[in-house]
């Protein structure tokens, strides 16, 4: 199956999903982008909270975790490492085929949208505590592919990460 028609089927599914949980998204289509500079003109009219997701594993296989924080925010790993308690320099970003395998979405579609694909709960979810406590009317995701984003209320968000058995860490990051 092409990774496009994946993608828009896997799309279907989580706002499927959502529709279940009560959940009415905001969506935005834009041209497929893979960072989040490139993501920011298109979505910027967009008021809210916007992410930046980062997927990691553990050096010595402790686990995998999937990051979210504010667009904006540089991340260092091994401060990271310290409040996960994995240890200074033992987080490293984790390869696409795991993301795949774990998470169903590539190279630039990190979400914790797909979190819903992690039935297993394999995946460690962290969150960065201004998604729940900087007052943001929406928080905006990609709805598993990087050719649109999807905002939803960060209660929303805490009720669809319970449904999928993902309880955050939440981390302050300032």
């Amino acid at each position: 199956m092409a990774a496009d028609s994946m993608s828009g089927s896997l799309r279907e599914e989580l706002q499927q999903y959502l529709q279940e949980l009560g959940i009415q998204p905001v969506c935005v289509e834009h041209p497929q982008v893979f960072t989040v500079d490139e993501m920011m003109p298109h979505v910027q009219h967009l008021k809210g909270a916007h992410s930046k997701n980062l997927f990691l594993k553990d050096k010595k296989k402790k686990g995998i975790w999937l990051v979210t924080v504010l667009h904006d925010r540089q991340v260092n790993l091994n401060d990271l490492a310290k409040k996960l308690n994995v240890g200074s320099g033992n987080l490293r970003f984790a390869d696409e085929a795991s993301m795949i395998e774990k998470l169903k979405v590539g190279q630039g579609c990190a979400t914790p949208l797909a979190l819903f694909c992690d039935s297993k709960a394999e995946v460690k979810y962290v969150l960065d505590s201004k998604f729940l406590e900087g007052g943001y009317e929406r928080v905006y995701f990609h709805p598993m592919t990087n050719s649109a984003t999807m905002g939803i209320t960060p209660d929303e968000f805490l009720t669809f990460l319970k449904k999928t058995g993902h309880d955050p860490t939440v981390i302050q990051f300032d």
